[in-house]
């Protein structure tokens, strides 16, 4: 089973509160929404807005003051993506993991695709939930290449472990039924598209929600997708 959460701002607000009982993603950089999913939804990933740092051409996040938004609103269910740089270097992010001021299970550090397996291994080892998140080489979630470094991740953390770690795909809805085992995702997917597919957001948030994941990773042969 996936839980699926779906990125805000979605609007008109009408079309907001249809969507009572799902669970949803509100950046710091867009944190419009975050009142009414706080009180409407059954849980919340707070993002820290690298991505949008990220498409308007870089940036330094505002580590202190995303702590501070965190502050009040961080507790269980909920739970907010730890800090991270965009094709930055695993110095970098360990500096971020090393530092996240709150109880590990209310964080999660993210694996950019484009740094280490040994890396990956890393995360997974001292974290309970670890985000993926496209970079690099990997940056078109789905292409041939990407999906080769999915199976390459997976056939890792198959090898480390009977039990795979929570793995939280970003921006990866798209992909959740399969083949990689993912435990959670996000997109923007409905806030974006609903008006010109449906009309409705709440509909089509439940036709992305009936997608579920498998349950198990089979090892499988990397280099394959690349030539497909």
């Amino acid at each position: 089973m996936t839980i699926h959460y779906h990125g805000t701002p979605i609007t008109p607000r009408v079309e907001l509160l249809a969507m009572a009982g799902c669970h949803f993603c509100v950046s710091f950089a867009r944190p419009d929404d975050l009142d009414v999913v706080l009180r409407i939804g059954q849980s919340v990933l707070f993002d820290n807005g690298a991505f949008s740092l990220f498409k308007r051409g870089g940036g330094q996040l505002d580590v202190m003051n995303y702590y501070r938004w965190l502050e009040p609103i961080l507790q269980h269910p909920h739970w907010a993506v730890i800090p991270d740089v965009i094709d930055g270097d695993i110095g970098r992010q360990r500096v971020f993991t090393h530092t996240w001021p709150f109880w590990q299970l209310l964080g999660a550090p993210v694996w950019h695709l484009g740094l280490s397996i040994d890396w990956l291994l890393e995360l997974s080892d001292h974290w309970p939930r670890v985000c993926l998140g496209s970079s690099g080489a990997y940056w078109e979630i789905g292409s041939p290449n990407w999906c080769a470094r999915m199976d390459e991740a997976f056939n890792a953390l198959s090898r480390r472990r009977i039990r795979l770690p929570w793995m939280h795909g970003l921006r990866m809805l798209g992909q959740v039924e399969g083949p990689w085992p993912l435990a959670s995702a996000d997109s923007t997917n409905v806030g974006q598209n609903f008006k010109r597919d449906t009309g409705c957001a709440n509909c089509k948030a439940k036709r992305i929600d009936a997608a579920q994941a498998p349950r198990t990773w089979k090892l499988i042969e990397t280099q394959s997708r690349i030539f497909e």
